[in-house]
């Protein structure tokens, strides 16, 4: 059941990753043109399919869109994001994951860049991901 309605709305479940490199840096990836909120940076990550576990999205969408290889014990939850947007509302599990192999290539034509979290703000990032921020800046 990955899709709920609530209050007329469906519920979205998204996960994203927060991926840390050796320097301390979070990796942000910009949307591309021609997709919903195209130019804002987020963190890697995805709509959880069906069947699905939050951790083993995160796994595929690292791969498939950005070349990074991780595993289900890598991964740490951090923290959750909960918005309302018009026509739906996301719910998406923030995990931290600093042990991956790989390194990262945009796969889905989208910018990618390492962001010390204290500078993450001079980054505009949909509503969802922006409140996000202060858990990076606490942590690391």
């Amino acid at each position: 059941m990955n899709e709920v309605v609530t209050a007329g709305k469906r519920l979205l479940l998204v996960a994203a990753c927060a991926l840390v490199d050796a320097d301390g840096r979070v990796l942000l990836a910009q949307r591309p043109q021609g997709k919903q909120l195209a130019g804002l940076w987020e963190f890697p990550g995805g709509k959880v399919e069906p069947g699905e576990t939050p951790e083993q999205c995160i796994i595929r969408e690292l791969h498939e869109e950005i070349g990074i290889e991780t595993d289900i014990p890598c991964l740490a939850p951090l923290t959750f994001a909960s918005h309302s947007y018009d026509d739906f509302h996301l719910l998406m599990p923030l995990f931290i994951c600093r042990r991956f192999r790989g390194i990262a290539q945009p796969r889905e034509g989208q910018t990618l860049k390492w962001v010390r979290p204290k500078q993450m703000r001079d980054y505009p990032m949909p509503p969802a991901d922006a409140p996000l921020i202060p858990f990076l800046i606490d942590l690391l």
